[in-house]
């Protein structure tokens, strides 16, 4: 069984924003491999189920804010007994990259995002899976500001792509495990 867990704050306020791309992310990737599945409310989120050839795969969008991703991320890992080195996946925007850039890891720091620190400490660690999609740094906009507001027009043309090249990294590791996504969807410079 695979997680797959895309950060981004509950409520119609945060659509569209920076902080965002994590449930862009999963809400795309739910069209292409759950298409018709109705979301549940389970683990502190909104859960969607479907399977890849004979792996289930649970799509999850926390509704405790991304502060407190880790809750959400906890219990889901905890109740399927998941080995979160080798079973998990977090999709996270990073003010690190350029906007329309992704990259997978399968483990990392948490450069500065609260989301990721927060799934750290309730699982112990670090040793999971993530898929970060760029957004561009803030400049002089308080960081708070800039990843709760809405993509600039050069920031949305250059993201639209990222977010299939996202859906279709998150398959490949999916389908055909880290080291495969990684070499084809990580771009070198």
């Amino acid at each position: 069984m695979k997680l797959i867990v895309g950060i981004g704050n509950p409520g119609s306020e945060y659509d569209r924003t920076r902080h965002n791309i994590g449930f862009e992310v999963i809400d795309r990737l739910a069209r292409r491999i759950a298409p018709g599945e109705v979301a549940r409310s389970r683990f502190k989120g909104a859960t969607l189920e479907s399977h890849i050839g004979d792996d289930k795969v649970v799509m999850l969008k926390p509704t405790t804010y991304v502060n407190c991703s880790g809750e959400a991320v906890g219990e889901a890992v905890r109740f399927f007994k998941l080995d979160a080195q080798e079973d998990l996946l977090v999709i996270v925007d990073d003010t690190a990259l350029p906007c329309g850039v992704i990259r997978m890891r399968p483990k990392g720091g948490n450069g500065g995002h609260n989301g990721l620190s927060n799934i750290a400490q309730h699982l112990g660690g670090q040793e999971w899976a993530r898929l970060r999609v760029g957004i561009d740094a803030p400049g002089q906009i308080p960081l708070k500001d800039y990843v709760l507001g809405r993509f600039r027009p050069d920031q949305e043309e250059a993201l639209s792509p990222a977010l299939e090249q996202a859906v279709g990294a998150a398959e490949c590791w999916l389908s055909d495990g880290m080291s495969t996504a990684m070499n084809r969807f990580n771009v070198t410079d």
